[in-house]
């Protein structure tokens, strides 16, 4: 591949834009927002110029509603050996497409697992995709050499491809992407109509669960518009264990020995079912996820404070493998939580007391 026009400029495509202008790639932008494609170039994503003729790869990074028709407008104009797509969803632009008699040999749909809160160009870096999974999901008519455009383009995004059927990618979004979103909203909403004594109590569990409910409502709209069906089946199973955790709640009230045993049971049946859950999720690089010891230091809000743990907890030779930061109510401080290999907490916690370290048992 040596030139590419990517179609939409938000997030996803001028981050794909950047990671292919930084490995050499001639990038040619165009939005329906001209400044957008304006600023994506300005930051170094390539040109808003037109191509002269016929680019390797056109890459379609609109909404999941815009696919088809974008498709459709630049593959009649001939503008790409290759075309794909960055949508969220699917199973619906495919069908869209074959409905509308388009030739699918030149396309394959395709989905970077990679986003952000924040939207458009300003909010895009190259290292997004960076060994994240990018979904490909060709048909029996895509053509080998589309195919081979599109992987080229993963490997230089530094992602990691995964095959799959389209229907069975959008069941799968709307499990670990889609439903995630809707319920983050959900109890954030609670937060917004609560007394202030409650929410300064916030710890680092609400933040973690409302995190995502910071992303743009318009986008979320369009993409949940188009998958609603996977997502509505998915809803009905949390719902049925709301349900059932709410009679479970409401029997521990009761006076009676029996219902309150009843009610503890099902706590802890929904409570074991996420632990098996949790587990499943990938951990690092995408491995089994580890069991690492958390070594928690107290930390000033000062300029420089973070670096110096790091560097001290590299003198002590211990790789720290996630890190966790819970900032103190009303004061300039906080509390950094590092998580590393068992074996070597016991070392950290040491080396960081002889440094001068506050360690939070």
């Amino acid at each position: 591949m040596r030139t590419a026009l990517v179609i939409g400029t938000g997030l996803v495509g001028t981050s794909a834009a950047l990671a292919l202008a930084g490995r050499g790639i001639r990038v040619h932008l165009v939005d329906h927002d001209p400044e957008s494609a304006r600023t994506a170039a300005a930051l170094g994503a390539g040109t808003d110029e037109a191509p002269e003729g016929r680019v390797d790869l056109a890459v379609v990074a609109v909404p999941p509603a815009h696919v088809a028709s974008v498709l459709v407008t630049a593959m009649r104009d001939g503008v790409a050996r290759g075309y794909l797509d960055v949508a969220s969803v699917k199973g619906g632009p495919r069908r869209e497409l074959e409905a509308l008699g388009v030739d699918l040999a030149p396309y394959i749909g395709t989905h970077p697992m990679a986003g952000k809160e924040r939207s458009g160009p300003l909010a895009a870096t190259a290292d997004l995709f960076e060994g994240r999974p990018w979904v490909l999901t060709p048909t029996r008519d895509t053509d080998t050499e589309v195919l081979n455009l599109a992987l080229e383009l993963v490997a230089l995004c530094r992602a990691v491809p995964v095959v799959m059927d389209a229907d069975a990618h959008d069941r799968a979004v709307a499990l670990v992407s889609h439903t995630p979103q809707l319920i983050s909203s959900m109890v954030a909403a609670r937060l917004a109509e609560a007394d202030e004594t409650a929410v300064r109590l916030c710890g680092q569990g609400i933040r973690d669960v409302t995190r995502i409910a910071a992303s743009d409502p318009r986008m979320w709209v369009e993409i949940l518009s188009a998958n609603p069906g996977p997502v509505a089946d998915v809803l009905a199973g949390v719902a049925a264990d709301l349900d059932g955790t709410v009679r479970a709640l409401r029997a521990l009230e009761s006076a009676d020995g029996d219902r309150r045993r009843g009610g503890a049971e099902g706590i802890e049946d929904v409570l074991r079912r996420g632990n098996a859950g949790r587990v499943r999720v990938p951990g690092k690089h995408g491995a089994a996820p580890a069991s690492y010891e958390t070594v928690s230091v107290l930390i000033s809000d000062r300029p420089g404070e973070l670096a110096r743990i790091f560097a001290d907890a590299e003198r002590a030779g211990v790789n720290v493998e996630d890190v966790r930061i819970e900032h103190a109510t009303g004061q300039q401080a906080g509390l950094v939580q590092l998580m590393v290999e068992p074996s070597t907490a016991v070392g950290l916690t040491a080396a960081l007391r002889e440094r001068g370290w506050a360690i939070r048992q």
